[in-house]
C-alpha cells in the first residue's frame, strides 16, 4: 500500500513538472500574436477569480452576508479604492450582516 502512495506522488510530481516546463522549452521565441498575448495576460486574473468566488460564497454562515460583502468589495474596487480599504469594508459589512441582521 505504501508503494502505491509513492508511485502516485511521483506521477503527480512528474505531471506538474511537465505542465510547467513544456511551455518554457517549446516556446522560445517571443509571442507576436496579439490575441494570444491578450489571452495570456488575463489568465492569472481569471484563475484567481475562479478560485476566489466560490470561497467568498461559502466563507460565511449566510449567503446574504457573503453576497453583501462581495457586492461591497466590487463597488469599492470599481471606484479604485486600495486593497486594504476594500478588504476592511467587505469584512465590516459581513460582520454587520452576521451580527445584527437575522438572515
Amino acid at each position: 500500500m505504501l508503494d502505491k502512495i509513492y508511485i502516485q506522488i511521483l506521477v503527480m510530481s512528474v505531471v506538474t513538472y511537465l505542465i510547467r516546463m513544456l511551455p518554457l522549452t517549446l516556446i522560445q521565441k517571443e509571442i507576436k500574436n496579439r490575441f494570444l498575448q491578450s489571452f495570456l495576460y488575463y489568465v492569472p486574473y481569471a484563475t484567481l477569480a475562479a478560485m476566489t468566488f466560490p470561497a467568498i460564497l461559502s466563507a460565511t454562515s449566510s449567503k446574504w452576508s457573503a453576497f453583501a460583502g462581495f457586492l461591497t468589495a466590487i463597488v469599492l474596487a470599481y471606484r479604485e479604492k486600495s486593497l486594504l480599504t476594500v478588504a476592511l469594508a467587505a469584512c465590516s459589512v459581513v460582520f454587520i450582516f452576521e451580527t445584527f441582521l437575522p438572515f
